[in-house]
């Protein structure tokens, strides 16, 4: 079952929260957060990617990033703009994103739970991504962000978020440039949620696999330090919001493909049935869009010739039928002629890269489903890689655990 923790969160003092609050770390690269960052000296950005705080040619895994990382949250949790909390507690988390609400619980879950397969994964993860942030953890003595973690709601989480949320006063509601809106309630007694959660037997990574990956190294690390372990350390517990299931949407995540072979159109003609001037959109599941040369093409993909849930999916049968036997791409992973765009940008996104020659082909995808999310980490099996957008992010920087 379970194990949800309350924890003793810092924060910024809410006149402070929006000028610290960021995106997660993974969302931008280091040129893209040093133009955040820009004129926001207290910007999470400086914790997460303190490279942008370092010359330009420094490596992203040089021992002085992990440094300025661990310096510059040292120096913010010192500052007038922050404070720890007195007590021990546990959170509500609402975004609000084109007029859609999504709320979850912001705690600590633990490494055991992870390690033991009752925090359950849908995807592998890179080993230098993990030591990445396996030293980031390490040397900040903290995890500085939030992973998003899902689970099926029996109906208790969601009566008592709203209960909460009518009787109680947020401590921050924020509207971030994006036009996204965060509001976050404090819950002090934490009983009634921590025994809802025992009873919860799985928990499902939705975003933030290589967090997790790094916070249960981390702990196996601070373990092998003190002779004195329990179990009930910190650093044995690592943050993230829950989200009942119902209340997650995911968004597509479309492919590009740099270079097609002379002739690929009429290969797609002579093995499917192609429908030239097609939405840019799918319209169901088994469905896809591809364009090129100006035009959207739309086909549905053949069932998988392998029966379990992993491979039924549209961004399996896509590698299983058209990326691996028509276009050569064996592992998206590190085959570097195919890249990943995000659903939040749309198809005119996808447009704009072929037209512009920067690739020869788009497909747009119809989303994975959150049940597909749960079927396949169910049946302890992965999904390709890409598979899933999640939309809005949270943004780190408004509750961070220290050990």
């Amino acid at each position: 079952m379970a194990d949800l923790k309350s924890f003793r969160a810092w924060r910024p003092h809410s006149e402070h929260a929006k000028e610290v609050a960021c995106v997660p770390y993974d969302v931008v690269n280091s040129t893209e957060a040093k133009e955040l960052s820009k004129g926001k000296p207290n910007s999470f950005l400086h914790v997460i990617r303190p490279e942008i705080d370092l010359p330009e040619n420094i490596s992203l895994y040089d021992t002085k990033v992990y440094e300025k990382g661990s310096e510059n949250l040292k120096k913010l949790l010192k500052s007038d703009f922050f404070q720890q909390e007195d007590s021990d507690s546990v959170y509500i988390y609402q975004l609000i994103m084109d007029g859609r609400s999504q709320t979850g619980i912001f705690g600590c879950v633990s490494v055991d739970d992870y390690n033991n397969d009752v925090i359950l994964k849908h995807e592998l993860t890179r080993p230098a991504k993990e030591d990445d942030r396996t030293k980031h953890i390490i040397t900040q003595q903290a995890h500085a962000e939030p992973v998003m973690v899902t689970f099926r709601d029996p109906g208790d989480v969601n009566a008592f978020m709203n209960s909460h949320m009518q009787a109680h006063d947020p401590i921050y509601e924020i509207e971030t440039e994006d036009g996204i809106k965060h509001t976050i309630w404090k819950v002090e007694e934490t009983d009634e949620l921590e025994n809802t959660f025992g009873n919860i037997p799985k928990l499902y990574i939705a975003d933030g696999h290589h967090r997790c990956a790094s916070a249960s190294r981390a702990a196996k690390e601070m373990e092998a330090q003190n002779s004195g372990h329990t179990g009930n350390e910190e650093y044995n517990f690592f943050p993230a919001v829950l989200f009942p299931m119902d209340q997650m949407e995911i968004l597509a995540y479309n492919r590009i493909v740099y270079s097609i072979p002379n002739g690929f159109l009429n290969t797609l003609k002579q093995q499917f049935d192609l429908d030239e001037g097609a939405s840019a959109v799918p319209h169901k599941k088994g469905t896809i869009s591809l364009y090129t040369n100006g035009s959207w093409y739309g086909l549905t993909l053949p069932e998988s010739n392998n029966d379990d849930v992993a491979s039924s999916l549209d961004v399996a049968r896509l590698q299983e039928h058209i990326l691996e036997p028509l276009l050569g791409i064996k592992d998206q992973r590190t085959d570097s002629n195919i890249d990943f765009v995000g659903g939040i940008k749309g198809t005119a996104e996808l447009e704009s890269l072929v037209d512009k020659g920067e690739t020869q082909l788009a497909i747009s995808l119809y989303p994975t489903s959150i049940e597909e999310l749960l079927d396949v980490s169910d049946a302890g099996l992965l999904m390709p890689p890409k598979s899933t957008w999640f939309e809005p992010k949270l943004r780190s920087g408004l509750l961070i655990h220290t050990f």
